[in-house]
C-alpha cells in the first residue's frame, strides 16, 4: 500500500465466522426504526432495519455468505455516484465481499441519494443500523460522514479532483478544505485518504498536520475512464445529435455563490443567443449539489429560456462524462468538471473563477492560464478564439498537476481496498477499465427562431438564433439584410406563433402540403409564407399572394429562408440561389414558381 505506514486496521483479527447472531427478537432502538422502502420509485419511511445481507439474522436469508462486509456511506449524490462508478470493477466477480449502502441523511444535499441507490439496485440500510453491523471496511467519497465508534478502517475517496477548494463546514460557521475528514477519524488512525497525485499528500500535510501518514496514492479512476473512452468520441456526439458540422459547448457549473450559475445564472441563455443554432449546440453540466439544494423544478425554471432554446441539461449522475467527452469547449468555473475537460485537452473558457480555489493546486493553475469570458465583449468571437489550438497550450500542464501515472487507478484502488479488508486480491487479473456507454440526453425541441438573411446577387447568407433567447425586439431590416421570425406549427408560445412571418410544417412529408399551406395562411393573418416538405429534398413554400414556390433544399427551413429573402429583396423566385449557413456550409437551392392558387388572403 502506498502510504507512510501500514493501516492499523490491517492487523485487526477478522471476526469469527461462527459468531453467534444477535437475537432476532430484540426490539430495535427508536433510532433504528428509520429505514427506507420504495413505493413507485419514491423513498418513504419504513420501520425495520435491513435484514439481509446484513442484520441480526442475515445468515438465514442470504445466498452469498460473504467473508467480509463493506459498507458504503452514501451522503450526497455526487459522493455516492463516485463510488458507484468505480466499485463494480474493483469487486468484479468476487462474492466474498458483501456490499451494503448506509444512507446518511444529514447533508444539506441529501436529496436524490435514495433514488440513485434504488435505481442502481443497491441494498440500503439506515445510518442508525451501521453501529450494529460491524463492517470490515467503510468506503465513502464524502469526508463528512460521522462514522460510529469502532475499529474498522474508513477509506475516503475524493468525489472530485483532489482537494481543490474551500467549502462551508457543516459542523461550524467557517470554511474548510474540501476532502478533509473530521479530526476524530484521523486521531483514531481509522481514516485513509485517497489522493490522485503526490502533491496532494503534501498539500494536506501542510494544511492539516493530523493527516500525516494517512494518505494513499491511488490515482483517479474517473479520469482514467474518461481518457480510455476518448476514442469513442464520435459515438458520444452522435448520441447527443451533434454532427461533424456542429460544435458542442458545455457549460460547467459547480455549486455555491461563487459558481458559474451562482454568479451569472443568465449565461446559458446568453450563450445560446450569441452562437448560431445551425453551428453550435450547448449543454449544461450542473453540480449535483445544485440539483439537491434547489430541486429540478427550480433549476429548470431558472433556465427556462435556455431550455426552450435547445439547452441540453445533463442529469446529475453519470451522464456528464460522455457529454464532456463529446464537447469541443468547456465554459466553466473552478469546479472539477472544468478541470477534467482541460486535462482531456478540451478548450476552456472561464466564465468565473471563485476565490475559494486553493492556491498551488491544478485548478488554481488552470485559473491563472485559461482565458476568461468577458461579458462586455463579443461572446461568439471569444468562443471561437478559445477553440483555437494555440489557446490550449496555456493549460497543458493541468493533467500533470492533477493525476499521477494515469491508467493505474483501479489497480491501485483494488490493492488498497483488499488490504484493508484483509483479503487476498482475486486472481482474475487487474480490474478492467471499460469505455463509457454513449448516453442520450434529449433536449426540448426548438420550435422558433429569429432568422437573419443577407442577400447579395444570387447568394443568401442565413443565420438562426432560437427565438426564446433572441426575442423579436432586435428584428430590423437594412439594404440587403432581413430579419424575420420563423416558427414551426408546434410552437406553443402564442405571442411568437402570432408574430411569425414564416411557419414551417413540423410533420413529415405528405401529399397535402398545398392544403396545409392554404389553411395555415388563412388561420394566421400575420404570416407571409408557409413551408412544408413534399419529399426528400423537395419543398413547397406558399406566399400570402397565393403563389407557390417549389424549392430543392436540405430542409424546409432552408427552402423558406431563401424564398423569403428573395421575396423581400425583390429577386425573381426562379433559378438557383446559393445558400450559406453561418458562413460555413453551402448548398444550391433551386426555386420554381408555380401558378397562383387563389386570392391574396390565401
Amino acid at each position: 500500500m502506498a502510504a507512510s505506514r501500514e493501516p492499523r486496521a490491517a492487523s485487526r483479527e477478522p471476526r469469527a465466522a461462527s459468531r453467534e447472531p444477535r437475537a432476532a427478537s430484540r426490539e430495535p432502538r427508536a433510532a433504528e426504526r428509520v429505514t427506507w422502502a420504495y413505493v413507485d420509485g419514491a423513498a418513504m419511511h419504513a420501520e425495520r432495519p435491513l435484514r439481509v445481507p446484513v442484520g441480526p439474522d442475515a445468515e438465514r436469508w442470504r445466498t452469498f455468505p460473504g467473508e467480509r462486509t463493506l459498507v458504503v456511506a452514501a451522503r450526497t449524490v455526487v459522493s455516492t455516484t463516485r463510488v458507484l462508478e468505480c466499485l463494480p470493477a474493483v469487486l468484479r466477480d468476487d462474492s466474498r465481499v458483501s456490499v451494503v449502502f448506509a444512507y446518511d441523511p444529514t447533508s444539506a444535499f441529501n436529496d436524490g441519494v435514495l433514488d440513485l441507490l434504488h435505481d442502481s439496485g443497491c441494498r440500503v440500510m439506515p445510518w442508525s443500523q451501521l453501529g450494529d453491523v460491524s463492517p470490515d471496511l467503510v468506503l465513502t467519497a464524502s469526508e463528512n460522514v460521522d462514522v460510529p465508534e469502532g475499529t474498522c478502517p474508513v477509506l475516503v475517496l475524493p468525489h472530485g479532483i483532489g482537494f481543490q477548494k474551500y467549502v462551508p463546514d457543516s459542523r461550524a460557521d467557517r470554511v474548510r478544505l474540501s476532502g478533509l475528514v473530521p479530526d476524530a477519524l484521523l486521531e483514531a488512525g481509522r481514516a485513509w485518504l485517497a489522493t490522485s497525485h503526490p502533491d496532494q499528500g503534501e498539500q494536506l500535510l501542510a494544511a492539516h498536520p493530523k493527516a500525516a501518514g494517512r494518505t494513499l496514492l491511488v490515482g483517479d479512476p474517473c479520469f482514467d475512464e474518461l481518457a480510455a473512452s476518448a476514442v469513442l468520441r464520435p459515438a458520444y456526439r452522435s448520441a447527443l445529435d451533434v454532427g461533424d458540422d456542429r460544435r458542442l459547448v458545455v457549460i460547467s457549473s459547480t455549486w455555491g455563490p461563487t459558481s458559474l450559475l451562482g454568479r451569472d445564472p443568465g449565461l446559458p441563455a446568453r450563450l445560446l443567443a450569441a452562437l448560431p443554432y445551425d453551428t453550435y449546440r450547448v449543454a449544461a453540466i450542473v453540480h449535483p449539489n445544485v440539483w439537491a439544494a434547489h430541486g429540478s423544478w427550480q433549476l429548470r425554471r431558472n433556465l427556462a429560456a435556455a431550455l426552450d432554446a435547445g439547452l441540453i441539461l445533463v442529469p446529475p449522475a453519470h451522464a456528464w462524462r460522455s457529454v464532456l467527452l463529446a464537447s469541443d469547449l468547456v465554459v466553466g468555473d473552478h469546479g472539477s468538471v472544468t478541470l477534467y475537460g482541460a486535462a482531456l485537452g478540451r478548450a476552456v473558457l472561464l466564465a468565473t473563477f471563485g476565490s475559494d480555489s486553493v492556491p498551488g493546486t491544478a485548478a488554481e493553475v488552470l485559473g491563472r492560464h485559461a482565458p476568461r469570458l468577458d461579458p462586455g465583449r463579443d461572446t461568439r468571437g471569444q468562443v471561437e478564439a478559445a477553440l483555437g489550438p494555440e489557446a490550449r497550450a496555456a493549460y497543458a500542464e493541468v493533467a500533470e498537476r492533477a493525476f499521477s501515472e494515469p491508467g493505474r487507478a483501479l489497480v491501485r484502488l483494488r490493492s488498497v481496498l483488499y488490504e484493508l479488508l484483509r483479503l487476498p486480491e482475486p486472481s482474475s487479473g487487474p480490474p478492467p477499465v471499460r469505455a463509457l456507454a454513449p448516453v442520450r440526453v434529449p433536449a426540448e425541441p426548438v420550435t422558433s427562431w429569429r432568422v437573419r438573411t443577407r442577400v447579395a446577387r444570387a447568394v443568401v447568407d442565413m443565420e438562426r438564433i432560437p427565438a426564446a433567447v433572441a426575442g423579436d425586439e432586435g428584428l430590423r431590416d437594412a439594404p440587403g439584410l432581413f430579419d424575420h421570425l420563423t416558427c414551426t406549427e408546434a410552437e406553443r408560445d402564442l405571442r411568437v406563433a402570432e408574430s411569425a412571418s414564416v411557419v414551417l410544417r413540423a410533420a413529415p412529408p405528405s401529399p397535402d402540403a398545398a392544403r396545409w399551406i392554404a389553411d395555415t395562411l388563412a388561420a394566421r393573418p400575420g404570416c407571409l409564407a408557409a413551408a412544408a416538405a413534399l419529399d426528400a429534398g423537395r419543398h413547397l413554400v406558399g406566399l400570402r399572394d397565393g403563389r407557390l414556390v417549389e424549392a430543392t433544399a436540405t430542409g424546409p427551413e432552408h427552402a423558406a429562408a431563401v424564398t423569403y429573402a428573395c421575396l423581400r429583396a425583390g429577386l425573381p423566385l426562379e433559378g438557383a440561389v446559393r445558400l450559406r449557413v453561418d458562413a460555413r456550409s453551402e448548398e444550391d437551392v433551386v426555386l420554381s414558381t408555380l401558378p397562383a392558387t387563389g386570392p391574396e388572403d390565401g
